[in-house]
């Protein structure tokens, strides 16, 4: 083995005397191993086949990029549990408005006299259709049950001096008679009314109706039952058909017998 002092090539070739690249004169050197050996990496003979780096397994070359993960499952699951918490937020907002509703009846129905004649108050009225252009009924029987429930409705309001509901049932022009059976305006009227908290139960008895266009007189017997005594009257009450409603425009009374003959 040889090898140059300028440029530290080496040869096996023992007949070579001088380098073959710059002609140096040889140096003989000794072979510890062969792996130590350095040929030349310029011939196709001594080409030096060393294996390719690889890189380890987990390393990813640049450019290539990881793989992303999806994000619309996460938009989905996101999106339905706040649909969800909005439902659940409106069952509850039902449930309390449910219970909020019953209480302010329970409250209502409370606070009515105990009296078994105080009934609550049915609205029949507020027709259901009501209109201001809405042209008067003509159905007899109609009429006739519409005003029998405005009678109920004012007798209750009567008893229990709801002036608010008087206000309604009365029209502006009516005019009814007082205790000493004087002319009554509608203001007169429910300034002066007190509640009663005398009668059991009352009845309305022997009703005849006569309709003409949008006026309507209602007659019959009124007997309402206090202490163990019934008192029944004879009465007629006008009615005219406005704003989609009808409306007491006169009211007359007139006591049946006389105190003595009074149960």
């Amino acid at each position: 083995m040889k090898r140059c002092s300028t440029c530290n090539r080496t040869y096996d070739d023992p007949n070579l005397s001088f380098c073959i690249d710059d002609g140096t004169p040889l140096i003989p050197v000794e072979v510890e191993d062969d792996t130590t050996v350095v040929r030349p990496r310029n011939t196709e003979e001594n080409d030096w086949n060393a294996v390719a780096y690889q890189p380890p397994s987990p390393y990813v070359p640049p450019g290539t990029g990881a793989k992303q993960r999806r994000v619309w499952p996460w938009v989905v699951g996101i999106g339905g549990a706040f649909l969800l918490g909005i439902i659940a937020l409106s069952i509850v907002g039902a449930i309390f408005a449910m219970r909020s509703s019953r209480r302010e009846r329970a409250s209502i129905n409370t606070n009515r006299p105990e009296n078994s004649n105080v009934v609550p108050e049915s609205n029949s009225n507020s027709n259901a259709n009501e209109d201001v252009d809405t042209p008067p009924p003509t159905d007899h029987q109609q009429v006739l049950g519409q005003l029998t429930s405005i009678e109920q409705d004012w007798t209750v309001a009567n008893i229990n001096a709801d002036k608010k509901k008087l206000d309604r049932i009365l029209a502006d022009d009516f005019v009814g008679q007082d205790e000493r059976d004087q002319p009554q305006t509608k203001a007169e009227y429910i300034r002066t009314i007190q509640r009663d908290n005398v009668v059991d139960k009352w009845d309305f008895s022997d009703l005849k109706l006569s309709l003409a266009g949008d006026r309507a007189t209602l007659t019959g017997i009124f007997t309402y039952f206090a202490n163990d005594r019934s008192i029944s009257y004879d009465f007629t009450d006008k009615f005219v058909w406005r704003d989609g409603r009808w409306q007491a425009t006169g009211s007359v009374l007139k006591r049946r017998g006389t105190p003595e003959t009074d149960l």
